[in-house]
């Protein structure tokens, strides 16, 4: 049993509790006890380990609800570019010289930059398949670090790089052995995910959809992201994102929307009417000039909105502190109304829609169980050190922690009840050997691309 005390504790329950100063007590993978002002004798003498939390606040593990792993081999090689455009030239040419080794190696780096910024579950939105073992590679990337991950298993089989196109059948198959290798692990589930509108055919996207919920998981796609891609949805289909998935049956609690900036009011209407959950990516939005999602009009309907690093090819960092600043500015001038999100705003979407989008009624991770620090909940939680000097003095410890911490001031992570940083280190791995191997073997993939970077000079 584990007490943690003496903390600011962000509880991001239903009321947005806040014990100053608080305890909460870790039994096994659940938290079984929490309260404010300091813990009973009777909690203190049952505790087998006590964690000294003053001057830091404990809050919910973040859940990072859209990015691509793979992508942490690909930073700040495609600045200054649109989506399609970086596309072709950064992310295709590089992606189809990956294999198993380079795919590990670029989870495992991705995935401990999402523990050191307070993620402690993760979506990897996977859709490189060149070696059928990449997935794999992904999954017990995860399963070495100790971190939450739902591997969104991307596909498209038309108007896409060659390599990466697979048709229907070999999608299921292949996901099929992955489901099957990982069904039973108590951190790890793969869903579907289509890649793109335009890189999927509707015959595929049925298909795919219904043996989707016929797992009992979710689809995950990326949705309007960019206002070309809405053109081109008129121009071949005659309809936009989300009437053509409502024509195919898509809408529904069970389907995480990637970015969604280009919609109009009808299609927020239909979101709203079927309870899909809006997964937002406000940096990379900004980073390919993609516009800036309506998420004043998406609460205002009642939608989930969870938040998301996106990958790190266009970021190009998976920062959860980064993104929770970034989604209350963005909205603030956007509108020119300072008032128009609230730091409590972007925590609850960092946490609890993160759990909306992460969970699914028949598997682990149902939306309480995670994105919250209450009893019965899982324990999946993170310290961040408050006594900094980019955050003291502190006044009001949910504004620091929006607008003042960052990836440094994490001080503690816990998944499942078990410490995976602690003070600071990653148990795991060793952090120093990952980086040095990561990039010798990203140089050669991009040595194999052509393409030029400071690595392959």
């Amino acid at each position: 049993m584990t007490l943690i005390e003496g903390g600011v504790i962000l509880t991001v329950d239903d009321d947005f509790a806040i014990h100053d100063p608080g305890w909460i007590v870790v039994s096994g993978d659940r938290i079984s006890d929490i309260g404010a002002g300091t813990a009973p004798a009777e909690v203190r003498s049952r505790a087998t380990q006590t964690l000294d939390a003053t001057g830091s606040l404990v809050m919910p593990g973040m859940i990072n609800a859209h990015t691509h792993l793979f992508q942490s081999f690909f930073r700040g090689l495609a600045d200054d570019k649109p989506l399609l455009e970086w596309l072709r030239q950064c992310i295709w040419p590089g992606a189809v010289h990956l294999d198993y080794d380079s795919a590990r190696l670029a989870a495992l780096l991705g995935l401990m930059e999402n523990l050191r910024s307070g993620a402690t579950s993760v979506i990897d939105h996977q859709y490189v398949h060149v070696d059928d073992q990449i997935d794999e590679a992904v999954c017990e990337a995860a399963d070495q670090l100790g971190i939450r991950l739902r591997l969104a298993r991307g596909w498209a089989d038309r108007n896409y790089e060659p390599v990466l196109t697979e048709s229907a059948d070999v999608v299921l198959e292949r996901t099929s052995r992955l489901r099957e290798r990982w069904l039973s692990h108590p951190r790890i589930r793969i869903e579907l995910a289509p890649l793109i509108p335009w890189g999927c055919s509707d015959e595929a996207m049925r298909v795919t959809i219904d043996q989707a919920r016929s797992w009992g998981v979710g689809t995950h796609i990326h949705c309007a992201e960019t206002q070309i891609e809405v053109e081109m949805s008129l121009e071949e289909r005659g309809v936009r994102h989300i009437p053509w998935l409502d024509s195919l049956g898509a809408l529904g609690p069970d389907l995480q929307l990637a970015h969604s900036v280009w919609l109009d009011d009808d299609e927020l209407d239909l979101i709203a009417k079927h309870g899909s959950v809006v997964v937002h990516c406000p940096v990379s939005n900004m980073y390919l000039a993609s516009g800036v999602a309506r998420l004043l009009d998406m609460r205002e309907r009642g939608i989930p909105i969870a938040l998301a690093s996106d990958g790190p090819g266009s970021n190009n960092r998976q920062d959860m502190f980064e993104v929770l600043k970034t989604t209350v500015l963005l909205q603030k001038v956007h509108h020119l109304d300072a008032m128009a999100l609230q730091p409590e705003d972007a925590v609850m979407m960092a946490c609890r829609g993160g759990a909306r989008a992460f969970g699914s009624p028949e598997e682990i991770g149902t939306s309480d169980e995670l994105g919250q620090l209450t009893v019965g909940s899982k324990a999946d939680l993170v310290v961040v050190n408050l006594e900094t000097v980019f955050a003291a003095p502190v006044h009001r410890p949910v504004s620091s922690l929006v607008f003042c911490c960052s990836p440094a001031d994490v001080e503690h992570v816990m998944v499942d009840g078990e410490f995976v940083v602690k003070d600071g280190t990653i148990n795991r791995a060793d952090e120093a050997a990952v980086l040095a191997e990561a990039t010798e073997v990203a140089a050669k993939v991009f040595a194999k691309a052509g393409v030029r970077s400071r690595l392959t000079a």
